[in-house]
Protein backbone atom coordinates (compact mmCIF):
# COMPACT_ATOMS: atom_id res chain seq x y z
CA UNK A 1 0.00 0.00 0.00
CA UNK A 2 1.06 3.30 -0.85
CA UNK A 3 2.50 5.95 1.98
CA UNK A 4 1.97 9.62 2.08
CA UNK A 5 3.21 12.36 4.31
CA UNK A 6 0.95 14.71 5.35
CA UNK A 7 3.44 17.90 6.30
CA UNK A 8 1.62 20.98 8.42
CA UNK A 9 3.44 24.11 8.29
CA UNK A 10 2.08 26.23 10.75
CA UNK A 11 3.80 29.68 10.41
CA UNK A 12 3.02 33.26 11.71
CA UNK A 13 0.02 33.62 9.93
CA UNK A 14 -1.50 30.66 9.00
CA UNK A 15 -1.60 26.59 8.89
CA UNK A 16 -0.34 24.90 5.92
CA UNK A 17 -1.53 20.93 5.56
CA UNK A 18 0.32 19.25 2.50
CA UNK A 19 0.33 15.82 1.12
CA UNK A 20 3.84 14.72 -0.65
CA UNK A 21 4.45 11.08 -2.10
CA UNK A 22 7.56 9.15 -0.74
CA UNK A 23 9.22 10.88 -3.94
CA UNK A 24 8.91 14.34 -2.23
CA UNK A 25 6.42 15.50 -4.99
CA UNK A 26 3.41 17.92 -2.98
CA UNK A 27 0.75 16.87 -4.29
CA UNK A 28 -1.91 19.12 -2.79
CA UNK A 29 -2.53 21.83 -0.11
CA UNK A 30 -4.96 23.21 1.95
CA UNK A 31 -4.33 26.61 4.17
CA UNK A 32 -5.93 27.97 6.64
CA UNK A 33 -5.73 31.47 8.29
CA UNK A 34 -5.65 32.33 12.37
CA UNK A 35 -6.30 35.61 13.87
CA UNK A 36 -3.27 37.89 14.46
CA UNK A 37 -3.37 39.99 18.57
CA UNK A 38 -2.44 43.02 18.81
CA UNK A 39 -3.82 43.88 22.83
CA UNK A 40 -0.78 46.75 23.36
CA UNK A 41 1.65 48.35 20.98
CA UNK A 42 4.36 46.09 20.38
CA UNK A 43 2.23 43.39 21.83
CA UNK A 44 1.80 40.45 19.15
CA UNK A 45 -0.20 37.12 19.91
CA UNK A 46 -1.92 34.08 18.59
CA UNK A 47 -4.54 31.74 20.36
CA UNK A 48 -3.30 28.39 20.75
CA UNK A 49 -6.42 26.61 20.61
CA UNK A 50 -7.09 28.40 17.10
CA UNK A 51 -3.96 27.30 15.84
CA UNK A 52 -4.54 23.65 16.84
CA UNK A 53 -8.00 23.42 15.59
CA UNK A 54 -6.77 24.95 12.29
CA UNK A 55 -4.51 21.96 12.31
CA UNK A 56 -7.49 19.04 12.57
CA UNK A 57 -9.69 21.46 9.92
CA UNK A 58 -6.83 21.57 7.23
CA UNK A 59 -5.35 18.11 7.51
CA UNK A 60 -10.02 17.01 7.57
CA UNK A 61 -9.99 19.49 4.05
CA UNK A 62 -6.93 17.75 2.66
CA UNK A 63 -7.60 13.97 3.18
CA UNK A 64 -10.91 14.23 1.93
CA UNK A 65 -9.85 15.07 -1.63
CA UNK A 66 -7.61 12.25 -1.40
CA UNK A 67 -9.21 9.02 -3.38
CA UNK A 68 -6.31 6.73 -3.07
CA UNK A 69 -7.13 4.10 -0.27
CA UNK A 70 -3.06 4.37 1.57
CA UNK A 71 -1.49 4.59 4.62
CA UNK A 72 -0.30 7.69 6.59
CA UNK A 73 2.33 9.46 8.40
CA UNK A 74 2.35 13.83 9.46
CA UNK A 75 5.46 15.69 9.70
CA UNK A 76 5.89 18.78 11.22
CA UNK A 77 7.37 22.16 10.77
CA UNK A 78 6.76 25.32 12.74
CA UNK A 79 7.25 29.00 13.48
CA UNK A 80 10.00 28.76 15.86
CA UNK A 81 10.65 30.60 18.85
CA UNK A 82 6.28 31.32 19.69
CA UNK A 83 5.95 29.97 22.58
CA UNK A 84 2.85 28.20 24.55
CA UNK A 85 2.43 27.53 28.57
CA UNK A 86 -0.60 25.29 29.02
CA UNK A 87 -1.98 22.85 32.43
CA UNK A 88 -1.40 20.00 32.10
CA UNK A 89 -4.33 18.95 34.02
CA UNK A 90 -6.94 20.94 31.85
CA UNK A 91 -5.14 20.87 28.49
CA UNK A 92 -6.30 24.65 28.29
CA UNK A 93 -3.34 27.56 27.79
CA UNK A 94 -3.17 29.91 30.53
CA UNK A 95 -2.67 32.68 28.11
CA UNK A 96 -2.46 33.38 24.79
CA UNK A 97 1.04 32.19 23.02
CA UNK A 98 3.40 34.99 22.60
CA UNK A 99 4.94 35.21 19.54
CA UNK A 100 8.20 35.81 17.71
CA UNK A 101 7.67 39.52 16.94
CA UNK A 102 6.00 40.34 20.72
CA UNK A 103 8.11 42.91 22.42
CA UNK A 104 6.77 42.92 26.08
CA UNK A 105 9.82 40.73 27.24
CA UNK A 106 12.09 43.47 25.81
CA UNK A 107 12.42 45.09 29.31
CA UNK A 108 13.65 41.43 31.06
CA UNK A 109 16.54 41.21 28.23
CA UNK A 110 17.55 44.73 29.14
CA UNK A 111 17.57 43.87 32.52
CA UNK A 112 19.62 40.80 31.97
CA UNK A 113 21.84 42.81 29.94
CA UNK A 114 22.45 45.71 32.58
CA UNK A 115 23.67 42.84 34.96
CA UNK A 116 26.28 41.18 32.23
CA UNK A 117 24.63 38.21 31.28
CA UNK A 118 24.39 38.73 27.54
CA UNK A 119 28.04 37.07 26.72
CA UNK A 120 26.77 34.39 29.16
CA UNK A 121 23.43 33.77 27.04
CA UNK A 122 25.41 33.75 23.94
CA UNK A 123 28.24 31.70 24.60
CA UNK A 124 25.31 28.28 25.99
CA UNK A 125 22.65 29.24 23.60
CA UNK A 126 24.37 30.51 20.52
CA UNK A 127 21.57 33.36 20.56
CA UNK A 128 21.50 37.22 21.20
CA UNK A 129 19.47 38.25 24.82
CA UNK A 130 16.83 39.73 22.96
CA UNK A 131 12.34 39.12 23.29
CA UNK A 132 12.37 37.67 19.72
CA UNK A 133 13.67 34.29 21.62
CA UNK A 134 11.25 32.46 23.95
CA UNK A 135 12.47 32.32 27.59
CA UNK A 136 11.46 36.68 28.25
CA UNK A 137 8.19 35.57 26.86
CA UNK A 138 7.88 32.73 28.99
CA UNK A 139 9.04 34.79 32.09
CA UNK A 140 6.42 37.27 31.92
CA UNK A 141 3.65 34.87 31.70
CA UNK A 142 4.79 33.47 34.58
CA UNK A 143 5.30 36.63 36.13
CA UNK A 144 2.20 38.92 34.93
CA UNK A 145 -0.97 35.63 34.58
CA UNK A 146 -2.61 35.27 37.90
CA UNK A 147 -1.31 32.15 39.80
CA UNK A 148 0.96 31.31 37.21
CA UNK A 149 3.98 31.17 39.68
CA UNK A 150 2.04 29.18 42.16
CA UNK A 151 1.68 26.41 39.75
CA UNK A 152 4.14 26.30 38.00
CA UNK A 153 6.23 25.47 41.43
CA UNK A 154 3.03 22.44 42.10
CA UNK A 155 4.65 21.31 38.69
CA UNK A 156 0.62 22.05 36.76
CA UNK A 157 2.52 23.72 33.57
CA UNK A 158 4.00 22.75 30.36
CA UNK A 159 5.79 24.97 27.91
CA UNK A 160 6.27 24.42 24.59
CA UNK A 161 7.29 26.11 21.03
CA UNK A 162 4.45 25.66 18.21
CA UNK A 163 5.14 21.96 17.78
CA UNK A 164 6.09 20.90 21.32
CA UNK A 165 1.90 21.72 22.24
CA UNK A 166 0.64 20.58 18.71
CA UNK A 167 2.05 17.20 19.74
CA UNK A 168 1.11 17.45 22.90
CA UNK A 169 -2.52 17.74 21.85
CA UNK A 170 -2.37 15.39 18.64
CA UNK A 171 -1.16 12.52 21.42
CA UNK A 172 -3.77 13.95 23.83
CA UNK A 173 -0.80 14.75 26.22
CA UNK A 174 0.49 11.73 26.04
CA UNK A 175 3.89 12.85 24.50
CA UNK A 176 5.76 16.35 25.91
CA UNK A 177 8.68 16.76 22.88
CA UNK A 178 10.47 19.20 20.98
CA UNK A 179 13.28 18.90 18.49
CA UNK A 180 16.85 20.17 18.71
CA UNK A 181 15.92 23.20 16.46
CA UNK A 182 13.30 24.70 17.94
CA UNK A 183 14.93 24.23 21.35
CA UNK A 184 17.60 25.81 19.87
CA UNK A 185 15.96 28.90 19.93
CA UNK A 186 14.31 29.39 23.14
CA UNK A 187 17.16 30.71 24.95
CA UNK A 188 17.22 28.34 27.45
CA UNK A 189 19.02 25.22 25.22
CA UNK A 190 22.81 24.47 25.76
CA UNK A 191 23.41 23.68 22.45
CA UNK A 192 26.86 22.52 23.30
CA UNK A 193 25.52 19.90 25.78
CA UNK A 194 22.06 19.30 24.06
CA UNK A 195 19.76 20.04 27.25
CA UNK A 196 18.56 22.33 28.69
CA UNK A 197 20.72 24.59 30.54
CA UNK A 198 20.43 25.21 34.47
CA UNK A 199 21.93 28.35 34.74
CA UNK A 200 19.75 29.75 31.51
CA UNK A 201 16.38 28.06 33.60
CA UNK A 202 17.10 30.09 36.62
CA UNK A 203 18.05 33.25 35.01
CA UNK A 204 14.67 33.74 33.59
CA UNK A 205 13.19 31.62 36.66
CA UNK A 206 11.64 29.21 34.69
CA UNK A 207 11.13 25.68 36.35
CA UNK A 208 12.58 22.56 34.88
CA UNK A 209 9.49 20.22 35.32
CA UNK A 210 7.60 22.39 32.68
CA UNK A 211 10.38 21.63 29.87
CA UNK A 212 9.75 19.25 26.62
CA UNK A 213 11.75 16.33 25.79
CA UNK A 214 14.50 16.85 23.44
CA UNK A 215 15.07 14.85 20.18
CA UNK A 216 16.86 14.63 17.12
CA UNK A 217 14.64 16.25 13.94
CA UNK A 218 14.51 12.60 12.43
CA UNK A 219 12.40 10.57 15.36
CA UNK A 220 9.11 9.26 16.08
CA UNK A 221 7.56 12.25 18.10
CA UNK A 222 4.40 10.04 19.14
CA UNK A 223 1.13 8.39 17.60
CA UNK A 224 -2.42 10.51 16.88
CA UNK A 225 -5.79 10.13 14.80
CA UNK A 226 -6.13 13.76 14.08
CA UNK A 227 -8.74 14.04 16.28
CA UNK A 228 -10.26 10.52 15.72
CA UNK A 229 -10.25 11.30 11.63
CA UNK A 230 -7.93 7.99 11.15
CA UNK A 231 -9.58 4.80 12.77
CA UNK A 232 -6.13 3.41 13.54
CA UNK A 233 -3.27 6.08 15.19
CA UNK A 234 -0.92 7.23 12.49
CA UNK A 235 3.00 8.07 13.09
CA UNK A 236 4.29 11.61 13.99
CA UNK A 237 7.46 11.52 12.58
CA UNK A 238 9.98 14.48 11.56
CA UNK A 239 9.88 17.96 13.54
CA UNK A 240 11.87 21.15 12.66
CA UNK A 241 11.72 24.70 13.05
CA UNK A 242 10.17 26.26 9.59
CA UNK A 243 13.43 28.15 8.36
CA UNK A 244 15.95 25.03 9.92
CA UNK A 245 13.22 23.17 7.72
CA UNK A 246 13.90 25.35 4.55
CA UNK A 247 17.63 24.70 5.20
CA UNK A 248 17.14 20.51 4.77
CA UNK A 249 13.98 21.42 2.19
CA UNK A 250 16.91 22.84 -0.12
CA UNK A 251 19.44 19.87 0.75
CA UNK A 252 22.23 21.79 2.50
CA UNK A 253 23.24 18.97 4.15
CA UNK A 254 27.26 19.30 4.00
CA UNK A 255 29.15 22.43 5.90
CA UNK A 256 29.75 25.81 2.84
CA UNK A 257 25.94 25.00 1.96
CA UNK A 258 23.86 27.57 2.38
CA UNK A 259 20.51 28.68 1.56
CA UNK A 260 18.52 32.72 1.03
CA UNK A 261 15.01 32.60 0.80
CA UNK A 262 14.44 35.93 -0.84
CA UNK A 263 11.01 37.46 0.31
CA UNK A 264 9.98 40.93 1.84
CA UNK A 265 13.34 40.46 3.68
CA UNK A 266 15.67 37.69 3.43
CA UNK A 267 16.76 35.07 5.80
CA UNK A 268 20.51 33.42 5.01
CA UNK A 269 21.64 30.55 6.62
CA UNK A 270 24.91 28.73 6.43
CA UNK A 271 25.72 24.85 7.63
CA UNK A 272 29.06 25.46 9.20
CA UNK A 273 29.25 21.76 9.92
CA UNK A 274 29.20 19.39 13.08
CA UNK A 275 31.58 21.90 15.16
CA UNK A 276 29.96 24.70 17.01
CA UNK A 277 31.51 27.96 16.64
CA UNK A 278 30.57 31.49 17.89
CA UNK A 279 28.61 33.69 15.42
CA UNK A 280 29.76 37.10 14.77
CA UNK A 281 27.86 40.01 15.48
CA UNK A 282 24.48 40.27 14.50
CA UNK A 283 24.15 36.75 13.56
CA UNK A 284 23.25 33.49 15.56
CA UNK A 285 24.56 30.17 15.70
CA UNK A 286 21.55 27.98 15.96
CA UNK A 287 21.41 23.70 15.31
CA UNK A 288 20.52 23.79 11.53
CA UNK A 289 19.00 20.10 11.64
CA UNK A 290 19.71 16.86 13.35
CA UNK A 291 19.66 13.20 11.72
CA UNK A 292 21.10 10.35 11.62
CA UNK A 293 22.57 10.43 14.69
CA UNK A 294 24.47 13.73 13.88
CA UNK A 295 24.20 17.74 14.49
CA UNK A 296 24.95 20.13 11.95
CA UNK A 297 25.37 23.67 13.78
CA UNK A 298 24.18 26.77 11.23
CA UNK A 299 24.86 30.53 11.08
CA UNK A 300 21.90 32.54 10.66
CA UNK A 301 21.13 36.14 10.06
CA UNK A 302 18.14 38.39 8.26
CA UNK A 303 18.68 41.36 5.58
CA UNK A 304 15.30 43.41 6.51
CA UNK A 305 14.83 44.73 2.41
CA UNK A 306 14.60 42.90 -0.32
CA UNK A 307 11.59 41.98 -1.93
CA UNK A 308 10.37 44.72 0.00
CA UNK A 309 12.61 47.41 -1.92
CA UNK A 310 11.07 45.93 -4.85
CA UNK A 311 7.93 47.07 -3.92
CA UNK A 312 8.86 50.18 -2.43
CA UNK A 313 9.79 50.99 -6.42
CA UNK A 314 6.55 49.86 -7.55
CA UNK A 315 3.98 51.57 -4.51
CA UNK A 316 6.31 53.80 -3.40
CA UNK A 317 8.05 56.11 -6.11
CA UNK A 318 5.72 54.25 -9.28
CA UNK A 319 8.93 53.66 -11.09
CA UNK A 320 7.69 50.68 -12.34
CA UNK A 321 4.15 49.36 -12.67
CA UNK A 322 5.22 45.46 -11.51
CA UNK A 323 7.92 44.11 -10.08
CA UNK A 324 8.98 42.39 -13.62
CA UNK A 325 9.58 45.22 -15.69
CA UNK A 326 12.62 45.97 -13.17
CA UNK A 327 14.95 43.69 -15.24
CA UNK A 328 14.26 44.82 -18.22
CA UNK A 329 15.67 47.90 -17.13
CA UNK A 330 18.44 47.19 -15.02
CA UNK A 331 19.61 45.20 -18.23
CA UNK A 332 20.10 48.06 -20.38
CA UNK A 333 23.30 49.02 -18.78
CA UNK A 334 27.07 47.99 -18.04
CA UNK A 335 26.70 49.39 -15.11
CA UNK A 336 24.82 52.43 -12.75
CA UNK A 337 27.34 55.32 -13.59
CA UNK A 338 28.10 54.85 -9.79
CA UNK A 339 24.86 55.33 -8.54
CA UNK A 340 24.44 53.02 -4.79
CA UNK A 341 21.16 52.96 -3.02
CA UNK A 342 21.17 52.04 0.67
CA UNK A 343 17.46 50.22 1.18
CA UNK A 344 17.03 50.84 5.23
CA UNK A 345 13.58 51.33 4.76
CA UNK A 346 13.89 49.62 8.31
CA UNK A 347 17.24 50.12 9.51
CA UNK A 348 20.25 47.80 8.41
CA UNK A 349 20.05 44.16 9.39
CA UNK A 350 22.56 41.79 9.80
CA UNK A 351 25.75 42.37 9.07
CA UNK A 352 25.44 46.08 9.80
CA UNK A 353 23.02 46.30 12.85
CA UNK A 354 22.37 49.99 12.51
CA UNK A 355 18.46 50.14 13.42
CA UNK A 356 18.50 53.93 13.25
CA UNK A 357 19.76 54.12 9.79
CA UNK A 358 17.71 55.54 6.68
CA UNK A 359 17.73 54.85 2.68
CA UNK A 360 19.56 56.64 1.14
CA UNK A 361 20.65 57.03 -2.82
CA UNK A 362 24.09 58.39 -3.74
CA UNK A 363 26.34 59.31 -6.78
CA UNK A 364 23.61 60.59 -8.62
CA UNK A 365 24.14 63.85 -11.65
CA UNK A 366 22.03 65.00 -14.22
CA UNK A 367 22.69 62.35 -16.18
CA UNK A 368 20.74 59.52 -13.21
CA UNK A 369 18.00 58.62 -14.78
CA UNK A 370 14.94 55.87 -14.16
CA UNK A 371 17.21 52.77 -15.35
CA UNK A 372 20.47 53.13 -12.92
CA UNK A 373 18.06 53.55 -10.17
CA UNK A 374 16.28 50.36 -10.92
CA UNK A 375 19.34 48.84 -11.24
CA UNK A 376 21.07 50.04 -8.08
CA UNK A 377 18.19 49.24 -5.96
CA UNK A 378 18.61 45.16 -7.58
CA UNK A 379 22.41 45.43 -6.52
CA UNK A 380 21.47 46.35 -3.18
CA UNK A 381 19.90 43.28 -2.89
CA UNK A 382 23.01 40.94 -3.65
CA UNK A 383 25.28 43.86 -1.81
CA UNK A 384 23.12 42.60 1.77
CA UNK A 385 23.60 39.30 1.01
CA UNK A 386 27.09 39.03 0.01
CA UNK A 387 28.01 41.10 3.31
CA UNK A 388 26.51 38.33 5.87
CA UNK A 389 27.18 35.29 3.66
CA UNK A 390 30.79 36.65 3.60
CA UNK A 391 30.89 37.47 7.58
CA UNK A 392 29.29 34.20 8.04
CA UNK A 393 31.84 32.19 6.29
CA UNK A 394 34.85 34.06 6.84
CA UNK A 395 34.02 33.23 10.65
CA UNK A 396 32.98 29.62 10.56
CA UNK A 397 36.15 29.43 8.54
CA UNK A 398 34.80 27.65 5.27
CA UNK A 399 34.67 28.65 1.63
CA UNK A 400 30.39 29.00 0.12
CA UNK A 401 30.18 25.69 -1.98
CA UNK A 402 26.81 26.87 -3.35
CA UNK A 403 23.99 29.47 -2.53
CA UNK A 404 20.86 27.91 -2.99
CA UNK A 405 17.96 30.01 -3.87
CA UNK A 406 14.19 29.97 -3.27
CA UNK A 407 11.41 32.99 -3.06
CA UNK A 408 9.65 35.20 -5.29
CA UNK A 409 12.59 37.76 -6.52
CA UNK A 410 15.00 34.62 -7.65
CA UNK A 411 12.81 34.86 -10.82
CA UNK A 412 14.63 37.65 -11.59
CA UNK A 413 17.67 36.64 -13.74
CA UNK A 414 19.21 39.78 -13.59
CA UNK A 415 19.95 39.83 -9.75
CA UNK A 416 20.71 35.75 -9.25
CA UNK A 417 23.11 36.60 -11.84
CA UNK A 418 24.59 39.63 -10.31
CA UNK A 419 23.94 37.83 -6.87
CA UNK A 420 26.44 34.47 -8.42
CA UNK A 421 29.14 37.75 -9.74
CA UNK A 422 29.20 39.51 -6.07
CA UNK A 423 30.00 35.99 -4.15
CA UNK A 424 31.86 34.56 -7.27
CA UNK A 425 30.56 31.34 -6.55
CA UNK A 426 26.85 29.25 -8.01
CA UNK A 427 24.03 30.05 -7.38
CA UNK A 428 21.39 27.16 -7.75
CA UNK A 429 17.65 28.18 -8.23
CA UNK A 430 14.80 25.02 -7.79
CA UNK A 431 11.54 24.52 -8.76
CA UNK A 432 11.40 23.65 -4.77
CA UNK A 433 7.72 24.42 -3.55
CA UNK A 434 7.50 25.11 -0.17
CA UNK A 435 11.12 24.16 1.29
CA UNK A 436 10.02 24.07 5.13
CA UNK A 437 7.28 21.72 4.16
CA UNK A 438 9.49 19.53 2.51
CA UNK A 439 12.55 19.44 5.01
CA UNK A 440 10.07 18.54 7.82
CA UNK A 441 9.12 15.73 4.99
CA UNK A 442 12.41 14.71 4.05
CA UNK A 443 13.30 13.99 8.39
CA UNK A 444 9.82 12.17 8.34
CA UNK A 445 11.08 9.57 5.39
CA UNK A 446 14.70 9.65 7.67
CA UNK A 447 12.65 8.73 10.35
CA UNK A 448 10.73 5.75 8.73
CA UNK A 449 13.70 4.40 7.25
CA UNK A 450 12.70 5.36 3.95
CA UNK A 451 16.10 7.08 3.34
CA UNK A 452 19.15 5.78 4.78
CA UNK A 453 21.29 8.55 4.05
CA UNK A 454 21.66 12.18 2.48
CA UNK A 455 22.72 10.97 -0.55
CA UNK A 456 19.64 8.96 -1.22
CA UNK A 457 17.74 11.93 -0.17
CA UNK A 458 19.71 14.60 -2.43
CA UNK A 459 19.02 12.08 -5.18
CA UNK A 460 15.16 13.22 -5.11
CA UNK A 461 15.93 16.83 -5.35
CA UNK A 462 14.25 18.57 -8.57
CA UNK A 463 16.15 19.64 -11.05
CA UNK A 464 17.72 22.68 -10.58
CA UNK A 465 19.27 25.81 -12.83
CA UNK A 466 22.74 26.72 -11.75
CA UNK A 467 23.73 30.06 -12.09
CA UNK A 468 27.70 30.49 -12.27
CA UNK A 469 29.58 33.76 -12.12
CA UNK A 470 30.32 35.65 -14.79
CA UNK A 471 31.80 38.77 -14.20
CA UNK A 472 35.54 39.33 -13.62
CA UNK A 473 36.53 39.19 -10.13
CA UNK A 474 38.71 42.30 -10.07
CA UNK A 475 35.60 44.24 -11.45
CA UNK A 476 33.29 42.03 -9.08
CA UNK A 477 35.35 43.65 -6.41
CA UNK A 478 35.02 47.31 -7.47
CA UNK A 479 31.53 47.76 -7.87
CA UNK A 480 31.45 46.11 -4.09
CA UNK A 481 34.58 48.22 -3.03
CA UNK A 482 31.76 51.49 -3.78
CA UNK A 483 29.35 49.73 -1.82
CA UNK A 484 31.38 49.01 0.76
CA UNK A 485 32.95 52.66 0.54
CA UNK A 486 29.35 54.13 1.14
CA UNK A 487 28.37 52.18 4.49
CA UNK A 488 32.21 53.20 6.17
CA UNK A 489 30.96 56.56 5.92
CA UNK A 490 28.57 55.78 8.46
CA UNK A 491 28.75 54.44 12.02
CA UNK A 492 27.17 50.99 10.45
CA UNK A 493 31.24 49.77 9.58
CA UNK A 494 32.36 50.11 13.44
CA UNK A 495 31.52 46.92 14.09
CA UNK A 496 33.17 45.04 11.07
Amino acid sequence: MNHKIIAIDQSTSATKAMLFNEKCELLRRVNISHQQYYPKVGWVEHDPEEIYQNVLRSITELIKQEKEICNYSLAITNQRETVVVWNKKTGRPIYNAIVWQCLRGTSICKELKEKGYDKLVQYKSGLLLDPYFSASGVKWILDNVENAREMSDKGELLLGTIDSWLIWKLTEGREHVTDYTNASRTLLFNIHTLKWDDDLLELFTIPRNMMPRVCSCDSIFGETTIGNLFNVPILIAGVLGDSHGALTGQMCFEAGLGKVTYGTGSSVMLNIGEKFITAPRGVVTSIGFSALDKIFYAFEGNVHCTGATINWLVEGLRLIDSPAEIEEFASMMEDTAGVYLVPAFAGLGAPWWQPKAKAVILGMTLGTGKAQILRAALESIAYQIKDLVDMMSQKAGISLQELRVDGGPTKNQFLMQFQADMLQATISRSNIEEASALGAVIMNGLARKVWNNFQEVANLCAAKKYIYPHMDKARARSFHNGWCCLLYTSDAADEL
